[in-house]
């Protein structure tokens, strides 16, 4: 497990980054520049982050991908596992 892949190293690392630009959407709106400027920056960081999260998604595989989408899902969150039931 080690021996990563470096398209699993890269996958990974654009993953963090478009969480970083997701993030930055949070503090465009209270910067201190034009209205017009703030949603361009706005756009431009949105569509970042979406490029930079699906393509590290599919360097990451398919499986991985969907594997931590399934925790995103709201309808599993309330859910108790066969396991927890034990």
């Amino acid at each position: 497990m080690r021996d990563k892949s470096w398209k699993f190293r890269l996958g990974l690392i654009l993953v963090i980054i478009s969480i970083v630009f997701f993030g930055l959407l949070v503090v465009i709106p209270f910067l201190s520049i034009e209205k017009s400027n703030k949603i361009l920056f706005t756009t431009i960081t949105l569509i970042t982050a979406e490029v930079l999260f699906y393509s590290g998604g599919f360097l990451l595989g398919k499986e991985l991908f969907t594997k931590y989408k399934s925790y995103l899902n709201p309808k599993r969150w309330f859910n108790k596992s066969k396991r927890d039931q034990e």
